[in-house]
């Protein structure tokens, strides 16, 4: 379920009420909680948080004219996801969040290598979705990232 809109304001006025109060509720605790130079805005079709080009010129390497994606979340058809770039690559906050994953949450957890799915709205750990927002600076993600084209 891609929605095509310019802001994210509008993107969660599309949703159904039950994905717009989980949207609204984990914009907020990014928004809360992501570190300083993320910007967030419209990317894929979802909502992204990205690193503008102001701050790493460069861009995303598959188009560089698009700035370089850290994370998204999005109302897909069966699920409301949360994607996180840093999870992929970065082994410590990978085992970081499973762990906590599984200290917070019942029920197992369904994951993919950066995208996170939450097939029951009201039962997505937003507190926990906060928390790993913050765990990686726009610094941290440019090096990891750059680290990884290198290789």
């Amino acid at each position: 379920m891609q929605i095509f809109t310019d802001t994210p304001d509008q993107y969660v006025a599309q949703l159904p009420d039950d994905r717009k109060e989980a949207i609204t509720a984990l914009r907020q605790a990014i928004l809360e909680n992501i570190p300083p130079g993320f910007e967030e805005t419209m990317s894929y079709g979802m909502i992204g948080y990205v690193v503008p080009h102001s701050l790493y010129p460069a861009g995303y390497h598959c188009d560089p004219k698009l700035p370089l994606p850290f994370l998204s979340i999005a109302s897909q058809k069966n699920f409301v996801a949360v994607y996180h770039m840093g999870m992929y690559a970065d082994p410590v906050l990978l085992d970081w969040f499973i762990t906590e994953y599984a200290k917070r949450v019942k029920g197992k957890l369904d994951m993919g290598k950066s995208c996170v799915r939450f097939k029951k709205p009201h039962e997505i750990p937003v507190g926990l979705i906060g928390e790993l927002a913050s765990k990686m600076t726009v610094e941290d993600w440019i090096g990891l990232y750059e680290k990884g084209l290198k290789r």
